[in-house]
């Protein structure tokens, strides 16, 4: 009689297998399906908060050949959705009766179907409202995975047509609609802990808003145009950033809109910034300009009196065109640039840090990388980052991959005409085109370098009324993109995938 694996052995090798695979094995037979649902009493997910501080042992460590008790099989559920999902640490769980173990089937299951894109796992809605073309859209409800039958992803948008509403992407409908306001809205950003919206028109009047239903919370007005807004949530309380034409950067609170601080960066011109993953540095810059990009630390910019200056580094380039931030490196900034004599594109990888003589910080920015784009490159129009090694480049209708050393990953020319806008995630790469489709993809990460692999495209209305996508946005249940009409409107077009509840 050849020997059987005993239930910890099987307990270990079950632990490699993902959710499906699982469900799989459990039609073997009696003793393995036991073994693969061992989890059946895990207790409530409230229970083991990602929040605690937990030292999850390896799976093999059970004193004795007992049955695991309900309190080690809930640390073994931890563990395979901690393995998998590294987010779950940060993110606040507050999903009732649901156990760790669907938690973590549903949670795979939705992921098979967003990443496999059959028309029978999402529901595609059209919604139109505003009377005028969608200028931004963001989501202000959290980016929580709750399988409880209240999970829904809410989104918001603004228009030439001088209001700002809300849309449910998973009813299909909206929400609410701002007023009509006096100039039309601009720029848009949200605070969906504080279920907060807060907009800026083209004379410079910011506005707060609340999320549920739509009312005026406070306003703050700009010397001038705003040329972006940054929300900037950090532990000593949410900020926002604003920059105007005079080229200064305004810090107030949030949500009463008080200014705290007002920084002259570039005077006399437009001032674009981007806050880092950890929101504790903002890279300012101007593009196509002589002016050398300025990288600030957050904290020295709260508080501020007008004799203080605050700790920056001005970083030793020129004609800066694009820039992001590494999301797995909070401190790891790219940089899209111009050489030295202005003839080709070069893209630096600068390290940052601080250093504190007495009580001032001292920003330090170390160079740990630099290339070359290819001269056959047309100027990239788009530049993201993912991981901590590799950036996104979009070109015309070309996504091409690099690492931060300059080696070419991946090149894709799957859309037929121009790309106009990417999303970018620790799963998937989303892009909206004029071809009127989004393109779907997945990272691949068994290689030394994570490589994308295209896996399917949603497509959007017909061309007869439609000029194509110009904004596309997810979160971990939708997708959406701002579909431009030929007559000068915007609808939203939403995909929405579900998981059965039961």
């Amino acid at each position: 009689m050849e020997p059987q694996l005993g239930l910890h052995e099987l307990l270990h090798v079950f632990s490699f297998l993902e959710a499906r695979d699982l469900l799989c094995a459990a039609q073997v037979d009696k003793c393995v399906q036991s073994s693969c649902r061992v989890d059946l009493h895990w207790v409530p997910v409230t229970e083991f908060t990602p929040k605690m501080d937990l030292q999850i042992p390896p799976l093999l460590e059970c004193s004795g050949s007992s049955l695991l008790g309900p309190a080690r099989k809930s640390l073994l559920c931890l563990q395979l959705c901690l393995r998998r999902w590294s987010s779950c640490k940060a993110s606040q769980m507050t999903l009732g009766t649901q156990t760790w173990k669907q938690y973590y089937l549903r949670r795979s299951e939705l992921e098979f179907r967003m990443a496999s894109g059959r028309p029978e796992d999402f529901t595609c809605r059209a919604l139109a409202g505003h009377k005028g073309e969608i200028d931004n859209l963001a989501y202000v409800s959290t980016n929580e995975y709750r399988f409880d039958g209240r999970e829904k992803s809410v989104v918001c948008t603004i228009s030439s047509d001088g209001t700002v509403r809300a849309w449910d992407l998973h009813e299909g409908m909206e929400l609410w609609s701002s007023p009509v306001q006096s100039a039309p809205l601009v720029h848009l950003v949200t605070y969906p802990r504080l279920q907060l919206v807060v907009t800026v028109d083209e004379r410079g009047l910011i506005k707060a808003w609340e999320a549920e239903n739509g009312c005026e919370q406070a306003a703050f007005l700009l010397p001038m145009y705003s040329s972006t807004l940054e929300a900037c949530d950090i532990p000593e309380g949410p900020l926002l950033l604003a920059t105007c034409a005079e080229g200064a950067v305004y810090t107030l609170t949030v949500p009463w809109l008080q200014l705290l601080s007002r920084v002259s960066v570039f005077p006399g011109n437009p001032t674009s910034l981007l806050c880092s993953p950890d929101r504790q540095w903002v890279f300012a810059s101007t593009q196509n300009s002589d002016l050398s990009p300025e990288v600030f630390y957050t904290q020295s910019l709260l508080c501020r009196s007008e004799e203080e200056t605050p700790a920056s580094a001005t970083l030793p380039i020129w004609l800066t065109s694009r820039a992001c931030w590494a999301p797995d490196e909070a401190a790891r900034l790219m940089v899209m640039h111009r050489n030295d004599n202005g003839m080709q594109l070069v893209i630096t990888t600068y390290e940052l840090g601080t250093r504190k003589p007495r009580d001032r910080a001292d920003i330090l920015a170390q160079q740990i990388a630099s290339f070359l784009l290819p001269d056959t490159m047309m100027p990239p129009h788009l530049m993201k980052s993912h991981g901590s090694q590799v950036i996104l480049l979009v070109s015309g209708s070309e996504l091409v991959l690099f690492t931060i050393h300059g080696l070419q990953l991946v090149a894709f020319q799957d859309h037929q005409r121009p790309i106009t806008s990417m999303w970018v995630d620790q799963t998937r790469v989303i892009t909206s085109s004029f071809d009127l489709s989004l393109r779907v993809y997945m990272w691949n990460k068994e290689n030394k370098f994570p490589v994308l692999k295209s896996c399917y495209h949603l497509l959007g209305g017909s061309h007869r009324w439609a000029s194509g996508f110009t904004h596309v946005e997810s979160d971990g249940m939708s997708i959406v993109g701002v579909e431009a009409r030929n007559i000068g409107t915007s609808i939203l077009r939403s995909y929405y995938f579900q998981v059965q509840c039961g």
